[in-house]
């Protein structure tokens, strides 16, 4: 797997090594031991499987007591995906990484715990799968405004085809970041 690092050190693109021919490809798409270089001690406890239509836009999300690490992959069309820095004590403390995201290109993200994730559907639909480092805990969830000024995300929403995001009430009512609790305020 080849590691690429994004502007924020911890949040890694993983780009597999496909294997393909005439009758299609193969890849590994996660091995224990190479995850322990990007993220050593850390497990994944969950697998989610999300499908969504074209504008939707999740996020962005993350948990305080239960942080979750989420190494993401599409296998069905494209999405722009978003990870926010939530550590206040980080040097890069409010800033975030976009990455496209796609079942041809078969790059994966690797966000770790502390940052807040998102992400919009740039093709007319998307399935993304995603491995979780902490159990998701509603009660605990917290919600970055997509659209903050203040974070200032480059959303790719212009274009031909490219609708207004279509947004979740949880998603529309986000906090500011100025507003927003973070990792180090526990």
């Amino acid at each position: 797997m080849n590691l690429i690092p994004t502007a924020i050190a911890d949040v890694i693109i993983c780009e597999p090594r496909v294997h393909g021919d005439h009758r299609g490809f193969f890849m590994e798409t996660w091995r224990e031991s190479s995850f322990a270089t990007i993220a050593p001690g850390l497990r994944f406890v969950q697998d989610n499987h999300s499908k969504s239509g074209k504008g939707i836009l999740r996020g962005l999300h993350y948990q305080l007591q239960q942080p979750q690490g989420k190494l993401v992959r599409v296998i069905a069309g494209e999405i722009f995906d978003v990870a926010v820095d939530m550590r206040r004590r980080s040097p890069t403390f409010g800033r975030w990484v976009g990455v496209t995201l796609s079942a041809d290109n078969h790059r994966q993200l690797w966000v770790p715990p502390g940052f807040a994730h998102g992400f919009l559907v740039t093709s007319d639909s998307a399935e993304m799968v995603y491995k979780c480092t902490d159990y998701y805990a509603p009660q605990d969830e917290h919600s970055l405004l997509w659209n903050d000024p203040a974070l200032g995300i480059d959303w790719p929403l212009a274009g031909p085809g490219m609708p207004e995001p279509v947004l979740s009430a949880k998603d529309r009512d986000g906090r500011l970041f100025i507003d927003a609790v973070a990792y180090d305020d526990r």
